[in-house]
Parts: structure tokens; C-alpha cells; sequence
């Protein structure tokens, strides 16, 4: 998945709300389990104050005495975390009760947490005792048998005790809550990867019309994207047929123009004086700039189409072998160096056009051999795009870095005694640029010049 993707953002989106979920999930349920467990204790604690009431009584003085000792042994346990007492009302000169555990030491409860009381009566706290250990304490007040004045029954527990318990549990929860989440990012993945298909199968499937391998859009998809497939295939549609208007209107215009360029060369051929050769000569360059116009605007026509794909390597063979006849008086030798399979994302007329240019310019100035070079790209473009560099080297003079940028403007030749129009460049990289691609010029290995054309490429 990329930075950007969409799946990414989903995958991202759906981990963190089930992150958040589940942490306060967690947070809930260990808030409340151990609210339950405070319950249960309360509970516990009542029941052992039920039973100090029902054996504690007044002695002969008023003081409070028990007459039966609680069966619970932690109580006579010395400091065991268990603890219960009893005050008199202060002011009364009256002694109080302790339990065995508490020693001699006393709980001695802030008034602050007597003030919250529940509808029976009772105070429910957390304290500690001289030992450190935490308390569940409960605290209420009662009028004894024969006596006027309130006693204040305080009953403890050893709340550490349940430590573990609540520790236990935590680690248990976690554990669940860990493999949950793990599921849940699991089956989100599961659910990206299934729901964002359809999408990759468009992509994949509009891949092989770029590449050639098909003319349109293939099979059917969801609902939400059916429509941008239809509209896809829409386009595709359209931009064929504009292509091929536009090239029936091309070669209505070439042959609309033809006829009468050569009944004005014709008459003028037939008459002598100056008129008439100005009239051939301006003829002539009505016809250059027809047919230059002509091929430019076809040219850009099969650039902007889909699908086209052409194989390199036959191009530049069937090139070099051409060229290497024409040029047998001169003996030069073309060497092809091009990757297996390599594909150029264009018509083949273009690649021709292009290639042949670079071959024949290097055939006139070249002095035994020519090595032409067509590999992909191994740097990754901004745009995704694939691309191919197509090389031509030669071993002749060069060209002077001052005078590169001159050589590829339209009909300038900077040597006369060379045949041509001057042309070849500028042609290559007008084509070269209908593409998104470039020309460069520099010196070439062999000490001449060194041509190279980005091009974009069909993987």
C-alpha cells in the first residue's frame, strides 16, 4: 500500500477507531469490574458489622462490651488488615471496643469521608492502616439497647486482598481485548483489500488498453463503478473517432491542395521570366509547408491515441539494415544494442520516423560505425510512467556544444555540402515531444556525437 492510497487511509482510519473503542472498552470494563468488586466487599463488611451488632451490648458503666466473640479469626489476627471498633459518643467518659487485630492502634477516619452516606446510614471509604495496607472500611452510627446516644460501628477489611484478583483480570482483559483488536484489523484488511478490487481490476484492465492489449473496458463492476467504467469506455470511443476524423480530414486537406500546387507549377513551368519561376519557387514552399503541417498534425493525432504499442527491436533492425545498403559505398557499420521485449508506447510510423532520422544523420556523418542503444528507464518517473532512452552514437566530428541548440531548429543546416533539408532534428523532436518526450545532444564514447530521445514506453 502507498503513502497516498486509499486503502492505506482506510486501513489507518479503521485502526484507530477500533484503537479508541477498544481502550475504552477497556477502561470501562476494568472501572467497572472493580466497582463490582468494591460492591461485593461492602456487602461482605456489612454482613460482618450485622454480626458485631447483634454481639455487642452495654456493659454497667455504658461502655460497650462484646458477648460473643465474631467467628471470623481475622479479626484476632494482631494488624491482619481485618478490623472492627466501636466508640462511645465522646464526652461520655466511656472506654471503646476493639477488635484483637487492631492492638492498641486506632482507626481514625477523616470527618470528610464520613460526610458521604448512603440511604441506610453508611459511610463507605478507603483508608490505611500503621502496616500501610489499603482498607475497605464502612462506618455507621446506632443507639444500643439502654442507651440514648449514638455508637459509631466502623468495620475494615484488608482491601489488598483483592489485588490479584483485579490484576488478574486486567491481564486477561487485555489479552482478549489485544487478540479482538488484532481480529478486527484483520478482517478490516480483509474488507479493504475485497471492497478496493474493482478498483485495481480498472486499473489493471485500462493498463492493457494503454498497452495496446485491448480496445476497451471489459466486464462489469459495483454499481458506483460501473459508470466511471461506461464513461471510460465513452472517452475511448470518442477520442478514436476524433483521431480518425482527424486524419480523413488530414488527407482530404493533402489532396484538396495537391491539385491546384501543381496546375500552378505546371503553368508556371510552361512560361519563362522571372514571374514564372518566382511563381515555381513560392509553389515549391507552399508545398514544403502543406506537407510539413500535414505530417506535424498527424503526427499529434496518433500521439494522443490509446493503445498504440510498437516493438523497438525489429524497427531499429529493419533500419540499420536499410541504411547499411545505402550507405555501402561508405562502408559504415550499425550496431543494434536493444533490451528484449522492449516496447515504444507509439505508432510505429513515428518510431521509424524518429529513429530513421537519427540513423541517417549519423550515416552522413559518421565514419565506420554507428552503435544505436534502446533501453528502459530504470529511474521511477514523477507520473508512474515507464519510459525508454533510444541512443544513437556515431565516430565523426561532433558538433561543437555552442552550436547543439542551432542544429535541432527547423531547416537550418550547418553544413551545405551535406545533403538534406535540415529538417531531421527539428522533426525528431516535435515527434519527440508529442510524446512528453525529450532530445538531447553530447558527445558520444567514440569521440562524435551522441544523440539521445526519451520516449515513453509500453511494460
Amino acid at each position: 500500500m502507498r503513502a497516498n492510497s486509499l486503502s492505506l487511509r482506510l486501513l489507518l482510519s479503521s485502526a484507530f477507531v477500533s484503537l479508541v473503542l477498544l481502550a475504552s472498552a477497556a477502561i470501562l470494563l476494568g472501572g467497572l469490574f472493580q466497582a463490582a468488586l468494591e460492591r461485593n466487599f461492602d456487602q461482605r463488611l456489612r454482613a460482618v458489622m450485622d454480626g458485631l451488632l447483634a454481639n455487642v451490648d452495654l456493659d454497667d458503666k455504658g461502655s460497650p462490651e462484646l458477648t460473643t466473640q465474631l467467628a471470623d479469626t481475622r479479626f484476632s489476627l494482631p494488624l491482619s488488615g481485618w478490623y472492627w471498633e466501636v466508640e462511645p459518643p465522646p464526652g461520655k467518659g466511656l472506654t471503646d471496643l476493639a477488635s484483637d487485630s487492631l492492638l492498641e492502634q486506632r482507626l481514625k477516619p477523616d470527618a470528610s469521608l464520613l460526610k458521604k452516606r448512603d440511604k441506610d446510614g453508611i459511610a463507605a471509604f478507603n483508608l490505611d492502616d500503621s502496616n500501610g495496607t489499603k482498607l475497605r472500611a464502612i462506618q455507621q452510627s446506632f443507639k444500643l439497647p439502654g442507651s440514648n446516644d449514638e455508637f459509631s460501628f466502623l468495620v475494615a477489611g484488608n482491601f489488598d486482598e483483592l489485588k490479584d484478583e483485579i490484576s488478574a483480570f486486567r491481564q486477561t482483559l487485555f489479552g482478549v481485548l489485544v487478540l479482538l483488536g488484532l481480529g478486527l484489523l484483520a478482517a478490516v484488511f480483509v474488507q479493504v483489500r475485497f471492497g478496493m478490487r474493482p478498483l485495481r481490476v480498472l486499473q489493471e484492465r485500462l493498463t492493457l488498453i494503454r498497452e495496446g492489449k485491448a480496445e476497451k473496458l471489459e466486464g462489469q463492476f459495483p454499481t458506483e463503478i460501473q459508470p466511471v467504467a461506461d464513461e471510460l469506455n465513452l472517452l475511448i470511443l470518442s477520442n478514436s473517432e476524433i483521431i480518425d476524423r482527424a486524419r480523413t480530414q488530414v488527407g482530404n486537406l493533402a489532396h484538396a491542395l495537391k491539385t491546384p500546387l501543381s496546375v500552378l507549377t505546371n503553368e508556371a513551368n510552361a512560361h519563362k521570366g522571372q514571374l514564372a519561376a518566382k511563381v515555381t519557387e513560392q509553389a515549391q514552399v507552399m508545398r514544403d509547408q502543406v506537407s510539413l503541417y500535414l505530417d506535424r498534425a498527424r503526427r499529434a493525432a496518433r500521439a494522443q491515441g490509446l493503445g498504440a504499442v510498437t516493438e523497438v527491436q525489429p524497427v531499429l533492425d529493419g533500419l540499420a539494415r536499410t541504411l547499411q545498403r545505402i550507405f555501402r559505398d561508405k562502408g559504415v557499420e550499425i550496431a543494434v544494442d536493444c533490451a528484449p521485449g522492449l516496447k515504444f508506447r507509439g505508432e510505429r510510423q513515428d518510431l521509424e520516423e524518429m529513429a530513421g532520422n537519427l540513423l541517417d544523420n549519423a550515416c552522413k556523418w559518421s565514419t565506420k560505425r554507428i552503435n544505436v542503444s534502446a533501453l528502459p528507464v530504470k529511474e521511477a518517473s514523477a507520473d508512474g510512467r515507464a519510459w525508454m532512452m533510444l541512443t544513437v552514437d556515431d565516430d565523426g566530428p561532433g558538433l561543437p556544444a555552442e552550436k547543439r541548440a542551432e542544429a535541432v531548429k527547423r531547416g537550418r543546416r550547418l553544413d551545405e555540402t551535406k545533403p538534406g533539408s535540415g529538417l531531421g532534428l527539428s522533426i525528431v523532436t516535435e515527434t519527440a515531444q508529442m510524446y512528453s518526450g525529450t532530445l538531447s545532444l553530447g558527445d558520444s564514447p567514440a569521440k562524435g556525437l551522441r544523440i539521445q530521445i526519451k520516449l515513453p514506453a509500453a511494460m
